[in-house]
């Protein structure tokens, strides 16, 4: 298995042992662009695993803060009344960078920026740019993808 997410078509690809495709998701990814360095609010590029898979059995709105459950339940009249927050919903795939000095490691490590392949509200749009650097997916994409791919999946973003 293999993750390629594509930031210029903002979609993410899902490839089999095979390299076939399985499977291909509209996303948004950052409104600040594509860059590595911490504090940017940027999607970062090259080659990533997921570290770890957090999540799973939880409802599929399940809001998180801190990659634990806040004890929410994300509806429209809860966003409605948060407006400012950044929804972290379903399920997380936290992204480690695998290239020393370049996503890993130092002012760019993608781990220490906390950069997730998440779930997010109903009512942001997909397709064009729009997180704070994140890889965000609609909540019923974010759960089909965490039930198909474990810990260690390798991820290319570009």
């Amino acid at each position: 298995m293999r993750i390629a997410v594509d930031l210029d078509q903002q979609q993410l690809r899902l490839y089999g042992e095979d390299d076939a495709l399985l499977a291909r998701y509209p996303v948004s990814t950052a409104l600040a662009g594509a860059g590595e360095q911490r504090d940017s609010g940027c999607t970062p590029r090259g080659r990533h695993v997921v570290r770890a898979c957090i999540g799973a059995g939880r409802d599929p709105y399940t809001v998180f803060r801190g990659r634990r459950p806040s004890g929410e339940l994300w509806t429209p009249r809860l966003a409605a009344a948060h407006p400012e927050r950044d929804w972290i919903l379903g399920r997380i795939l936290w992204l480690s960078g695998t290239e020393p000095g370049f996503n890993r490691l130092g002012g760019c490590d993608t781990m220490r920026r906390y950069i997730y392949i998440h779930g997010t509200g109903d009512d942001q749009p997909m397709g064009v740019p729009r997180s704070h650097g994140c890889v965000r997916m609609r909540v019923a994409d974010v759960v089909e993808l965490f039930d198909r791919v474990p810990a260690g999946t390798q991820v290319e973003i570009g």
